[in-house]
């Protein structure tokens, strides 16, 4: 049976450091497609991070292969849009969760869905408050392990 690690990516929806967080991202993956069996990574498309975050993993998978990983993206309502989105990413998901979310909390509640579905949560976060924040300090209540790509955290390790 494959061993499935997945990993789940939230930050701010403007990055303020774009070549620093990116550099962070990139190690991360590639650590990860390293050191797992099979990783799932799971992101979704709400702003700068989630945009960079998705072009990072592509670029790492290029160059490593792609054997034992995907890219999912994770959607908080049904879009029109769809097709696109099925090109770039190899598995689009809508969790059946968010079916009857009210679409002003859906990617609120998107998020908490990220974080309780998975192993690892690569974050963002500069400031603490709004949906990033939040969805850190939840994971921290599950107890998920943690990666911090802003400069603040990093240069504090």
């Amino acid at each position: 049976m494959l061993d499935v690690y997945r990993v789940s990516f939230i930050g701010h929806r403007e990055v303020d450091d774009s070549f620093f967080v990116e550099d962070q991202l990139y190690s991360v993956v590639k650590e990860l497609i390293l050191t797992k069996e099979y990783v799932e990574f799971y992101v979704g498309r709400n702003g700068e991070f989630d945009i960079l975050v998705a072009s990072v993993i592509r670029r790492v998978r290029r160059r490593m292969g792609e054997e034992n990983s995907s890219l999912i993206l994770v959607i908080p309502y049904a879009m029109a849009d769809i097709e696109y989105y099925e090109d770039y990413y190899d598995e689009v998901r809508y969790p059946r969760e968010l079916y009857s979310v009210h679409y002003k909390s859906a990617i609120t509640k998107r998020n908490e869905w990220l974080v309780e579905n998975s192993d690892m949560l690569v974050a963002y976060v500069v400031r603490n408050y709004g949906g990033a924040a939040h969805c850190l300090h939840k994971a921290i209540e599950y107890g998920i392990e943690i990666k911090r790509v802003d400069r603040a955290s990093v240069e504090q390790d």
